[in-house]
């Protein structure tokens, strides 16, 4: 029989190896574009059908579906019996994208002997964090006949510093100019180099086909585990790529034999810079998704208004655990911690959507996952962020919950969480979903 202390290895060895998991996936995942065509691609490796949106559906009961649109993706899986008179839905909502700094059109130039290329911050991009790092560019090309493909470079680029002998005063305070200073450079002036052609041959097409360009930068470091017990996790975007994770292992393992609900995963894009796209949360893709699934299944447009009034939402997203060197930025009494569960999302003014009903599902979900959870709550000197929780809640009339893991350095360009947390929310996702 194993003891205890074997137990808690055991467990410590998984929750290890999904943190690790998380880690693959974001370094698969460069792009919001990358993180969907990941996320599908797995799907359908686990037996999801691939659906195309501007062609007509026929879903079966005990169905699994997957569809990208551009950076977002969606899975469904229906159960067996699926009824319009008892439709139901559960809906895991994450989002794709991170913070970083997106490619200007035309903006190679050189400076100094060097190459440089233009770019434009992206979401709320804590600069300093990316100064000195190897970063690629990733996204998606138009070509000429209309159609997009996936392209990423290596590592080319890096936004080096102004060493201390030319700042003196830099240690006390650092002030970066968003135009002038975050310029990367990406090579010797007098090795060229040309960031479109590097992009056009990772894809496997020649530049000249080229017309657009939606591309952002990502740090090329791997994710690694770290602490005295390696209980915590370095890793870009886990704000919001752990959600997103945690969602499509949940699919991936789905039972749809045991459903009583029709489980979707989304995980919309556009979250970092305000969600008004096609492909954000504020855009009309999950409604527009629900109503199909509900045509399908024959329900009329008053059984369809039902099932969502009956449905339930878990909008994942990061939410930050108390900075053990600046305690005084969060609430004084309400202290979320790494490693002792997952974030519940309150706020009174609704920059987060869980109320008091949604709260009561949050605990019975947790329980039902083994997973402890903490809830969070902003200073009130400091204002909170808000999530695709609230644009949900007011898009689609269901009850949302706004929860995650908690982390430090949000936004910095390597995140840090505690693996015991990423694996929490995989449960849960599981629980919710299955």
């Amino acid at each position: 029989m194993s003891t205890a202390a074997e137990k808690t290895a055991a467990q410590k060895t998984a929750a290890q190896k999904t943190a690790l998991e998380l880690g693959e996936y974001t370094a698969a995942s460069p792009s919001s574009y990358h993180a969907a065509a990941e996320a599908a691609r797995r799907l359908q490796a686990a037996g999801f059908e691939l659906l195309d949106e501007a062609q007509a559906w026929n879903l079966a009961p005990g169905g699994r579906y997957v569809l990208v649109r551009d950076g977002a993706v969606t899975a469904f899986a229906l159960p067996a019996d699926v009824s319009a008179g008892d439709l139901r839905y559960r809906v895991f909502g994450a989002h794709t994208d991170s913070p970083g700094f997106k490619l200007k059109p035309g903006s190679a130039h050189t400076a100094a002997g060097f190459t440089q290329v233009g770019v434009e911050v992206y979401g709320g991009v804590l600069l300093n964090s990316w100064l000195d790092r190897e970063l690629c560019f990733a996204g998606r090309l138009a070509l000429r006949d209309g159609t997009t493909v996936l392209a990423r470079t290596p590592g080319i680029a890096r936004i080096p510093q102004l060493a201390i002998h030319l700042d003196r005063q830099v240690n006390d305070g650092l002030r970066l100019d968003r135009q002038q200073h975050t310029v990367p450079v990406i090579g010797l002036e007098v090795c060229g180099g040309d960031v479109i052609e590097l992009l056009a041959e990772s894809a496997g097409v020649s530049a000249d086909r080229l017309v657009g360009h939606d591309v952002i930068t990502a740090p090329v470091q791997e994710a690694s585990l770290f602490g005295a017990s390696q209980e915590l996790l370095a890793c870009s975007r886990m704000d919001n790529l752990s959600s997103t994770f945690a969602g499509l292992r949940a699919m991936e393992e789905l039972d749809a034999n045991n459903l009583t609900a029709v489980s979707v995963f989304i995980s919309n894009d556009h979250e970092e810079v305000g969600s008004e796209t096609r492909t954000g949360a504020s855009g009309p893709m999950l409604a527009d998704i629900l109503e199909r699934i509900s045509i399908s299944v024959g329900a009329d447009r008053e059984e369809h208004l039902r099932a969502v009034a009956g449905s339930i939402c878990v909008s994942a997203d990061a939410g930050h655990a108390v900075h053990p060197n600046y305690p005084e930025r969060h609430d004084p009494q309400v202290r979320p911690t790494l490693g002792d569960g997952l974030l519940l999302k309150l706020n009174a003014v609704q920059r987060y959507a869980t109320d008091a009903a949604g709260t009561a599902e949050w605990a019975r979900l947790c329980n039902a996952a083994g997973a402890q959870f903490q809830p969070f709550v902003s200073n009130n000197a400091q204002p909170c962020g808000s999530t695709i929780g609230p644009l949900t809640a007011t898009r689609l009339g269901m009850t949302v919950i706004d929860a995650g893991i908690p982390l430090l350095s949000m936004h910095s360009a390597r995140e840090m969480a505690a693996v015991s947390d990423i694996e929490a929310l995989v449960r849960l996702a599981h629980a919710h979903l299955g």
